[in-house]
């Protein structure tokens, strides 16, 4: 049997006692190291699960699928993903390489990000599509997560954004030289990409675009969910753009209508300010 095994989003301690006991009984165990990352190192997962674990970065994962299902046809093997283990599309592609190759598939889910969000106050129904915000270059800024926003404001919903994580990522030198060396691991924080998305806003301004959002649009970023020393803060864009949620990994939610039960849950957050920027529409909802 080939086992995905969800670890969830704080600690070793995490794990369900279902996917612990499955890797314990194990041929081998596959760490995906790439996607996501816990608050504490594979030493520590090593030590709880009391097995060795073999890191599985992207190139693996993506380019020697069949080194990973190998033997998963007359023994198990599990392979370990932070969150659940369907919070990345990667890991389907691995479920159709094992059944094409024969070998049966279970998979043990956890609590992700996806989830875990409602920690905040605003109700997992009123989400839209979730983005991915990317680190920007200078000769790549792409924008295409803005158009994904403005169609979930226009809908009222809120958008849950995943942030950038660049892990064993290579310099365009290195990689047109063959060189495997790698640059030191980013993780994009709740202000980087407040930043970016005011940059956005100021582009289309300036090409006379109606805005999906602005400025004062009330915003939460969150950093190391699950975590005992997560951070959940509440404001508007600019506010989020200059505040400091610690180490990674950060989320950030542009919200949609506020029902007043989510209001009140944001202000447990909000800074100083408050959330001044809000504005009832009706007996039951709020827009920023």
């Amino acid at each position: 049997m080939f086992y995905f095994i969800g670890l969830g989003l704080g600690d070793a301690k995490d794990i369900t006692v279902k996917g612990l006991e499955i890797i314990r009984q194990c041929s081998r165990v596959y760490l995906e190291a790439y996607t996501s990352i816990l608050t504490v190192g594979k030493e520590a997962l090593e030590q709880y699960y009391g097995r060795e674990l073999l890191l599985a970065d992207r190139d693996m994962v993506e380019q020697q699928a069949d080194e990973i299902l190998k033997g998963a046809d007359v023994s198990d093997v599990a392979f370990l993903v932070v969150g659940d283990p369907f919070g990345a599309t990667t890991h389907s592609d691995l479920v159709l390489r094992a059944l094409n190759a024969g070998i049966q598939y279970r998979v043990i889910h956890n609590a992700s990000i996806m989830n875990a969000v409602g920690c905040c106050g605003l109700q997992l129904y009123n989400f839209g599509e979730t983005v991915s915000i990317v680190f920007w270059t200078d000769t790549w800024r792409p924008e295409s997560f803005y158009d994904k926003i403005k169609k979930n404001r226009d809908m009222g919903l809120h958008t849950l954004c995943l942030l950038d994580i660049k892990v064993k990522e290579q310099s365009m030198e290195n990689l047109m030289r063959g060189r495997k060396i790698y640059e030191p691991p980013r993780y994009m924080t709740v202000a980087q990409a407040a930043e970016q998305l005011l940059e956005i806003l100021q582009n289309r301004r300036d090409r006379g675009e109606e805005l999906a959002m602005t400025e004062d649009t009330v915003c939460v970023g969150l950093a190391r969910v699950g975590a005992e020393d997560q951070g959940i803060r509440s404001g508007t864009l600019r506010e989020l753009a200059s505040c400091d949620l610690g180490g990674p990994l950060h989320s950030m939610i542009i919200s949609g209508h506020l029902h007043p039960l989510e209001v009140d849950m944001l202000k447990l957050f909000s800074g100083p300010e408050g959330l001044k920027t809000l504005k009832m529409t009706d007996s039951s909802t709020y827009v920023s």
